[in-house]
C-alpha cells in the first residue's frame, strides 16, 4: 500500500542519515555551493527545483545522497517541481571559468533550505555599498598642503603582488623612507622577493609624483644594504601632472576588455611615460606575438596550479566578501576581480570545488585575446635596485594608461615560473635578460577598487 511504501522509504532514509551523518556535511556544502552559484549566474533555487530530470541528472551523480533526513525520490516533489529519480545524489559540479586571482567568490541568491545559518552567513558578508564608501576614503584627492601621512596614503595606492602591501614607511625631517615588510612576503610565488621590490618601486613613484604636484621635489634612491628607498625632498614649484591625477583612479582591471585597438596617439605617450634609465619596455600589439605570450601564460598557470604550496599561499590572500576585505584591509577581494561574493566559509569550499587549470587557462586566453596589447619590462640587471626601477617604470605606464582611459592587468606567470623566463626573453629579442613584468592593456570596465590598510598600520613609530 501507499502508506506502507512511504513508511519503508522513511525507515531507509533514517537509516541512511544515521549511517552517513558525517559525510553528509561535505555533500550539504556542495549542494549549497551549487545552489548559490546558480543564483549568482542568473538562476534561483526555484529554477533548480523546476529543472527537467535530464538537466539534473547531467549534474548529479547517484551516490546515495540524502537531503537532510528526507529522501529525494519519486515520492518527493518540492513546490510542484518534476520528480527526481529515487537515488540519493551528490553534486558533480562542472568546471567553471574562474581566474586564479578571480575565484568564484559570490553570492546573490540565497538558498532557501538551511535558511537560518545561510541568512546569518550572508548578513555577515557586509555590504558592497559600505565597502565602496570605505575604499573611496583612501582615494580622496590629496589636500593642497598635505601632511607626510597623506603623501604615504597616495604611495600605498600602488599595485603590489596579491595586494599584500609589503611596505613600511618611516618619516624623518624632509624625508620619507620606504622599507620592505618581509612579514608580508609571498615566498612560494616570489621566492627571491622580486615582486616585493617591484611593489616598493611602484609606491616610490606614486610618492614622487604626489610630492611634485604639491610643491616638493625629490628623487627616490635605493640603498642595497638596507633594502630601503629614501625619498628626500625640498620645496619647489608645484608640478601637477596627468600621472598624478590618475593615482587614485588606477586599478588592475582583471576582466575581459573590448578588443579595440590602441592607436599611435595613445601608444606614444605610454612609451614616453615608461622610459626610465635602467629599464627597457617592449610593447607588443601584433597578434601572433601576443598569442605566443598567451601560450607562455597558460603554461605558467598550469605549472602553478599543479603546485599545492602555490595554491595554499594564494588561498591565504583571498577575500571572499566585503566584510572580510575591510577587516583585513588587504588581499584579493572578489568583486575587485569582477566576481560576486560569498560567505567566507563557502568561498573557501567553492575554491576547492570549482577552480581548475582548464577553466583558468581558458579565461586567460580570452582575456589576452580581448586586450589591445602587452607591455613587458626588463631591468638592466637582475638585482633589487633594478627591480625597484622596474616598479617605477611600470607604475608610470599604468598611470599613463589610466590617464588615457585605458585599463591594465598583470600577467606575470611567465615571469614567476623561472623555467619560462628564457623563452619569453628570447621571443622578444632579449636573450640573456630576465623579464620582470608582463602587463596587458586595453579598453575595459571599471571594477570595485582593492582595499588598503590604514596609513597608521604601514608607518613605523
Amino acid at each position: 500500500t501507499a502508506s506502507s511504501s512511504a513508511a519503508r522509504v522513511n525507515d531507509k532514509c533514517r537509516a541512511a542519515a544515521s549511517s552517513t551523518r558525517k559525510p553528509l556535511r561535505g555533500r550539504w556544502v556542495r549542494f549549497m555551493a551549487f545552489a548559490l552559484w546558480r543564483g549568482v549566474n542568473g538562476g534561483k533555487l526555484g529554477a533548480l527545483c523546476r529543472a527537467r530530470n535530464d538537466w539534473i541528472i547531467d549534474r548529479l551523480q547517484p551516490r546515495h545522497f540524502c537531503f537532510g533526513q528526507f529522501p529525494i525520490g519519486r515520492q518527493s516533489v518540492v513546490a510542484g517541481s518534476p520528480v527526481i529519480p529515487r537515488h540519493r545524489f551528490t553534486m558533480r559540479l562542472q568546471e567553471q571559468a574562474l581566474d586564479r586571482r578571480q575565484i568564484l567568490i559570490g553570492g546573490g541568491g540565497l538558498l532557501a533550505v538551511g535558511a537560518g545559518a545561510t541568512y546569518l552567513s550572508v548578513r555577515g558578508m557586509g555590504s558592497p555599498a559600505t565597502y565602496d564608501s570605505a575604499v573611496q576614503g583612501a582615494r580622496v584627492t590629496l589636500a593642497a598642503n598635505p601632511a607626510a601621512s597623506e603623501f604615504i596614503r597616495y604611495a600605498t595606492l600602488a599595485p603590489n603582488g596579491h595586494n599584500t602591501q609589503p611596505w613600511l614607511f618611516t618619516v624623518a625631517p624632509d624625508m620619507i623612507e620606504i622599507g620592505p615588510d618581509f612579514g608580508r612576503r609571498t615566498p612560494v610565488v616570489d621566492p627571491d622577493d622580486h615582486h616585493l621590490f617591484v611593489s616598493l618601486g611602484c609606491a616610490a613613484e606614486n610618492l614622487r609624483l604626489a610630492a611634485a604636484a604639491r610643491g616638493f621635489r625629490g628623487e627616490p634612491s635605493f640603498d642595497e644594504a638596507s633594502g630601503t628607498i629614501s625619498f628626500a625632498y625640498q620645496p619647489a614649484k608645484p608640478e601637477p601632472s596627468a600621472l598624478f591625477d590618475a593615482i587614485p583612479r588606477r586599478q588592475s582591471t582583471r576582466a575581459d576588455y573590448d578588443g579595440r585597438a590602441v592607436g599611435p596617439s595613445e601608444l606614444q605617450p605610454l612609451v614616453a611615460a615608461a622610459t626610465l634609465p635602467g629599464v627597457e619596455m617592449i610593447l607588443i600589439t601584433e597578434r601572433p606575438t601576443m598569442d605566443r605570450i598567451r601560450d607562455l601564460v597558460v603554461a605558467g598557470n598550469s605549472t602553478q596550479m599543479g603546485d599545492l604550496a602555490f595554491m595554499r599561499e594564494l588561498k591565504s590572500w583571498l577575500r571572499f566578501n566585503p566584510r572580510q576585505a575591510l577587516d583585513s584591509g588587504d588581499g584579493l577581494y572578489s568583486a575587485a576581480s569582477g566576481n560576486p561574493i560569498l560567505p567566507t566559509w563557502l568561498g573557501e569550499r567553492a575554491l576547492d570545488l570549482f577552480l581548475t587549470a582548464k577553466s583558468e587557462n581558458d579565461k586567460y586566453a580570452r582575456q589576452l585575446k580581448s586586450s589591445s596589447g602587452i607591455a613587458v619590462f626588463f631591468g638592466q640587471k637582475a638585482d633589487r635596485e633594478h627591480w625597484v626601477l622596474t616598479g617605477r617604470a611600470c607604475q608610470r605606464f599604468a598611470l599613463q594608461a589610466t590617464a588615457l582611459g585605458l585599463k591594465h592587468a598583470f600577467m606575470n606567470q611567465p615571469v614567476e615560473v623561472a623555467a619560462l623566463r628564457p623563452e619569453l626573453a628570447s621571443l622578444l629579442g632579449m636573450t640573456g635578460k630576465r623579464p620582470d613584468i608582463v602587463m596587458r592593456f586595453g579598453h575595459g570596465p571599471l571594477l570595485p577598487y582593492a582595499p588598503r590598510r590604514r596609513v597608521a598600520a604601514v608607518m613605523t613609530a
